[in-house]
């Protein structure tokens, strides 16, 4: 059977049943939401300064974590041509849509951090 190009593309496409289901695509991984605050917070940063910024993360994970949010295009990676290679991750410009989201996460970890220990 032979597919024109809409009928590939609409093969490729992801399929959500949810609004939040297509949000949790994109920073439900287990530390892409925290990857998304430390770049929001601390803005552009090297992999190792990311690695010590969530240290339970092993080099293969956040590695996974990292290609997934540029695949999804919330984040920018730049290589530099230099010895030892220097690799930079910032936010785009659609990521920063993601801000109040990550923000609001944030908010509430805290007010559930302290409602906790009460």
């Amino acid at each position: 059977m032979v597919m024109n190009a809409c009928e590939e593309v609409a093969m490729e496409e992801k399929q959500f049943n949810c609004p939040v289901e297509a949000s949790l695509s994109v920073v439900g991984g287990k530390y892409k939401s925290i990857i998304l605050f430390h770049l929001m917070t601390e803005g552009t940063l090297r992999f190792n300064e990311i690695q010590k910024l969530i240290p339970q993360a092993t080099i293969k994970m956040l590695s996974q974590q990292l290609k997934d949010l540029e695949g999804e295009g919330v984040i920018h990676k730049e290589i530099y041509p230099v010895v030892p290679p220097k690799t930079e991750y910032s936010m785009t410009e659609f990521g920063e849509t993601l801000r109040p989201i990550i923000m609001a996460m944030c908010d509430w970890g805290r007010t559930y951090k302290q409602d906790m220990i009460k």
